[in-house]
């Protein structure tokens, strides 16, 4: 019995990665499945996401950190219009960055070891090695001061005037506006913590605007007790990870797949770093799912992740 636990334990042998000329990323990906650490744990992860999409799940997408301005808008924005987002729940700071980007407004690679006064000095704005220059904002003020005008009077949730925005967007790469056509909707629980939340404030000044913070978790709630074999693509973690997990929470239903692209840690007890089997415990991710976390720079992972699902679909 000892001897067929011990030959249980060492089935798996390591397989080295061969990397040859003209392979493509689902090659790629298939050569670094039989690795160990983060190359092992990305295989599984296109394993899960394929079988995910394919299987028609319901699809929520879970978009944290800075990256819009990191160049990630596109991967969003096609993944939508193919119809492989269903829900969608962001920050508001990526709202800002993706609204900035369809004015025809760039973010440009600068440096993360600057001198930051200088930058101040010169109206930059730095998001680690991204620039953006201060007056863009007033660009953003006017477009959001126009958005705004056009509500009305009725009470309007968060998801209706993202909704609204989206509608109001001319650039066919923009997220907002691929959800509006697509009847996306867009969950943004945090908005208050973006500068669409300050021109929501100021406008609020002069201007009925009436938005209902509560109104989005009965729609979002029936999505998540609706969905087939649910499953989440976490980008990060915070508030969008929550608000997706938590929608699932108080259903009869639990997440069949997740996937989690992050660089936290889990010691620290913070959500960003939290793993998908502590989701376990509270009933979140199903104790059969199929789920797993990658540890590394979701610029690196997500593309290629999306790269690697996309060619398996492709090929089929």
């Amino acid at each position: 019995m000892e001897h067929d636990l011990h030959s249980q334990k060492l089935e798996n042998p390591i397989d080295q990665a061969r990397i040859t000329a003209g392979m493509d990323v689902d090659s790629l990906i298939n050569s670094i499945s039989g690795c160990a650490f983060g190359a092992g744990k990305l295989a599984d992860a296109v394993d899960i996401y394929h079988e995910m999409l394919s299987e028609g799940s319901t699809s929520f997408f879970g978009l944290a950190g800075a990256m819009v301005p990191a160049g990630m808008r596109s991967i969003v924005t096609d993944l939508i219009r193919d119809g492989y987002i269903d829900v969608l729940v962001t920050t508001g700071a990526n709202m800002v960055h993706e609204i900035v980007e369809s004015l025809g407004l760039h973010h440009y690679k600068g440096c993360a070891e600057c001198n930051d006064i200088e930058l101040k000095h010169d109206e930059i704005n730095r998001i680690y090695d991204v620039y953006l220059p201060e007056t863009y904002f007033v660009d953003f003020e006017e477009k959001m001061q126009a958005i705004l005008s056009g509500l009305g009077d009725d009470t309007i949730s968060i998801r209706e005037l993202m909704t609204h925005i989206g509608r109001n967007i001319d650039d066919d790469n923009s997220i907002l506006k691929a959800a509006a056509d697509m009847n996306v909707p867009v969950y943004c629980p945090a908005i208050q913590d973006s500068m669409i939340g300050l021109q929501a404030w100021l406008y609020k000044q002069k201007n009925p605007l009436k938005v209902d913070a509560f109104a989005d978790m009965k729609e979002i709630i029936d999505i998540c007790y609706e969905s087939k074999k649910p499953g989440a693509l976490l980008i990060g973690g915070g508030v969008p990870k929550n608000y997706i997990f938590q929608s699932m929470l108080i259903t009869h239903q639990e997440f069949e797949y997740a996937i989690q692209l992050t660089m936290d840690t889990p010691e620290t007890g913070g959500l960003s770093g939290a793993t998908l089997d502590e989701a376990r415990s509270w009933g979140k991710v199903s104790e059969t799912a199929r789920s797993v976390t990658v540890h590394s720079d979701a610029t690196i992972t997500l593309p290629i992740l999306v790269a690697a699902a996309r060619s398996r679909l492709a090929k089929e």
